[in-house]
């Protein structure tokens, strides 16, 4: 029996692939949750799914999704790079789409420091969105961390904090920034980068050996970092990444309707600081608050986690209690 506790409620966007979501803060926009779609949109959905506005339209891709110091909304768009939003007029603002000279694969997610940088992941070297199986199965381990000063676009060019990623994801700061963490999707890690203490410009793991392939990842209201799971452990993946180069890509050219699938799963999990598990969400698929699948975005907000999909034209949510 589905305990009604976690009973997980749907809310349908007007476009397919709600990828993440934010909860606006203080101001107009409080309560509201933002997502982007496959299709380019920006939606704000109001905090009790009755109404839907489509905001803004990026012309791209959009995936990671946060809320700037100034209200606007900062946006990993996987065609486009890093944009800054204005959800009250809609206004596009390119921030950069590359790093150094070269142009970004595949920006996909963002964390705001308090003092406006912004750090945020490209998850490969080779491969963009429409093709993200290819990097996941070949494990090209090209996926990288960057950090971009507050006063980007002018002046502020990124540079690469950490490199070698098993397809880099959720990029999330510890609630007093001395670390930020990046998701490797294809390891199945959340990877630490110490920003302060004794520990300063060292890595190592807040997390390993996760239940299932890591997305976005966000630190909730609760101070915890929430981890998406798009799809628990594939053993067949498993044996592909650990197979000759030359099988790996040769299985990425075989009909998509014989390539590995996600399974269809919601769940997510939440961590301390000593990379403990604090929560973990672990929800059907098909239930009475209705059908959804494959968690890419999670956002905690006062008790309440919503959720975002790579495939679903809809958000959900779920209380805590």
């Amino acid at each position: 029996m589905w305990p009604m506790a976690h009973q997980l409620t749907v809310i349908p966007v007007p476009g397919p692939g709600a990828e993440d979501v934010v909860v606006g803060g203080p101001g107009p926009d409080e309560g509201a949750v933002f997502t982007g779609t496959e299709d380019g949109s920006i939606f704000r959905v109001s905090h009790d799914g009755r109404r839907i506005d489509r905001v803004a339209h990026t012309g791209g891709r959009p995936l990671g999704i946060e809320i700037d110091l100034d209200g606007r909304l900062l946006v990993c768009d996987a065609h486009r790079g890093v944009l800054r939003v204005d959800p009250r007029s809609g206004g596009i603002e390119a921030v950069t789409d590359r790093i150094g000279r070269a142009p970004m694969m595949f920006c996909n997610n963002a964390a705001i420091a308090t003092d406006g940088t912004v750090w945020f992941s490209d998850s490969s070297l080779h491969y963009g969105i429409e093709q993200w199986k290819d990097d996941f199965v070949q494990d090209t381990r090209t996926g990288r961390l960057a950090r971009m000063g507050s006063d980007a676009p002018s002046g502020g060019s990124p540079e690469v904090v950490l490199d070698g990623l098993a397809f880099a994801n959720g990029v999330a700061l510890a609630a007093d920034e001395s670390y930020v963490a990046v998701a490797e999707t294809g390891a199945r890690t959340v990877v630490r980068w110490w920003l302060t203490g004794p520990k300063a410009g060292t890595r190592d793991l807040l997390v390993g050996d996760l239940p299932g392939y890591p997305d976005n990842i966000a630190r909730g209201s609760d101070g915890l970092v929430w981890v998406s799971l798009a799809s628990p452990t594939d053993p067949v993946v498993e044996r592909l990444q650990r197979s000759p180069k030359p099988v790996r890509r040769a299985v990425t050219r075989i009909p998509e309707r014989l390539q590995p699938k996600p399974k269809r799963t919601v769940r997510a999990q939440a961590y301390d600081d000593a990379g403990t598990l604090v929560h973990d969400l672990d929800l059907p698929s098909d239930g009475p608050g209705g059908s959804y699948h494959m968690v890419t975005g999670v956002r905690e907000h006062d008790g309440r986690v919503w959720f975002g999909s790579l495939h679903e034209p809809a958000i959900a949510v779920v209380t805590l209690r």
